[in-house]
């Protein structure tokens, strides 16, 4: 039986969709606050009314959360292999224990299960934000050393603390993949993560900025995560890129396939500093913080990812980002469109 952590997130949720079309037999963890219906929604895009409820209906959902071990330990009954897709995604400097209590210790607890109940194999979703620098304007591949003097964010520095966990795992005999992909995109989730990008440029977004990194669509992540859990590949780690692009192509391009004016202005650093000052008092009275300074730095940094290391392990071709942003773009018309 496969347990899957996460699965009412942008990757958990087509993940249960491509396990239950494979008729694998699927657990998925929810915490008590989860929404459920997202899951069965995602399977709508790409499934008719019936076929969606049958493939809803094989999952054994389970109401856990990664850090409520008692909950977790039952969860993990008869389970043989895991995804492991929950995290915190939060560049907020206040949810720097959160992030630490998620993504690292909730990590530790799902590893120590894994070697408590003689899990035969983890796939452990990660970042690039875990992967370590190179020389600039090179790609950067799986072999780049994470440097711990570099000015690092809450999330990577967390995102990294979890791969250290997971390959302590490693140690005591758990077979694990560890994938890190770069931003996802796909549907279901418009109102956080890089759903936003389609709700804010219908709503008439007016700035891009030339921030350069690594894209990749939601169903590429998870047929990588999938080939790799039924190779033998074992106990290595994979980026997941499909191109890297400039925010500004990505923006523009969605704006073209959403039949919308395509932001024409270039965020100044000027603008975003302003921006961090009214957010940083905000702060003081409980605000959440989106800004910060190292989010300013890296707006306008440029980050080139290699992919090549998956293409050659499992034989994936990457969707280009267009046919992605295409097809995301028509997903959340049609969506939006009912809903009027």
């Amino acid at each position: 039986m496969i347990l899957v952590t996460g699965g009412t997130g942008l990757v958990g949720t087509h993940l249960l969709y491509e396990l239950a079309q494979n008729n694998d037999r699927i657990r998925a963890i929810m915490r008590p606050s989860s929404d459920i219906t997202v899951v069965r929604k995602v399977f709508g895009y790409y499934s008719e009314k019936a076929e969606a409820d049958e493939l809803f209906n094989k999952i054994d959902w389970i109401t856990a959360d990664i850090n409520d071990i008692p909950a977790l330990t039952k969860a993990f009954d008869g389970i043989e292999f895991v995804y492991h897709c929950a995290a915190l995604v939060s560049f907020d400097p206040s949810d720097e224990k959160r992030l630490r209590k998620i993504n690292i210790e909730g990590t530790a607890n799902i590893v120590n299960l894994c070697i408590t109940k003689k899990i035969q194999k983890l796939c452990y979703v990660s970042s690039v934000a875990a992967i370590g620098s190179g020389p600039s304007n090179t790609e950067i591949d799986e072999n780049a050393k994470w440097n711990p003097e570099e000015d690092h964010n809450d999330y990577a520095i967390s995102k990294y603390g979890a791969e250290i966990e997971v390959w302590r795992g490693t140690q005591e005999g758990v077979d694990t993949v560890i994938v890190n992909p770069g931003i996802i995109i796909g549907p279901g989730f418009w109102n956080n993560g890089s759903g936003q990008i389609f709700s804010r440029i219908d709503k008439g977004l007016k700035y891009h900025f030339p921030k350069v990194t690594g894209f990749v669509g939601v169903e590429d992540v998870v047929m990588a995560m999938t080939l790799l859990m039924r190779s033998e590949i074992k106990n290595e780690k994979f980026i997941l890129v499909s191109e890297n692009l400039s925010f500004e192509y990505v923006f523009k391009s969605t704006a073209e396939y959403m039949d919308k004016p395509k932001p024409s202005r270039q965020l100044k650093k000027w603008m975003i500093t302003l921006g961090w000052i009214f957010q940083k008092i905000g702060s003081w009275f409980g605000a959440k913080r989106q800004i910060t300074r190292d989010s300013i730095r890296n707006l306008y940094n440029r980050t080139y990812y290699n992919s090549s290391s998956i293409s050659e392990a499992v034989n994936l071709e990457f969707t280009p980002m267009a046919a992605i942003l295409k097809e995301t773009s028509h997903i959340y018309l049609k969506e939006t469109e009912r809903q009027k």
